[in-house]
């Protein structure tokens, strides 16, 4: 067994090795820079869209209210009618 030509080999596929390593480290630093970290958080809305929530969620409690309201009074007259 040649020592010095294995030695030789070893470092041979040590550099090949090396290299990839560099090639995908700097691959990988490149992606993290171009997709930036994650944001987190609220996103500011414009006022087109804050506009369009706010008119959602009124209509919305509206028909809720009125949803309340319906079961309010049909439970009120179920109670008149079983009272009598």
């Amino acid at each position: 067994m040649d020592v010095e030509r294995t030695l030789r080999e070893l470092y041979s596929e040590k550099k090949i090795l090396d290299s990839a390593i560099s090639t995908l480290e700097r691959r990988l630093r490149q992606n993290l820079r171009t997709n930036g970290p994650n944001r987190r958080g609220r996103r500011n809305m414009s006022a087109e869209e804050r506009r369009a929530v706010s008119e959602r969620m009124t209509r919305y409690w509206e028909a809720r209210r009125a949803q309340a309201q319906a079961l309010e009074s049909a439970a009120s007259a179920a109670a008149r009618s079983s009272g009598d």
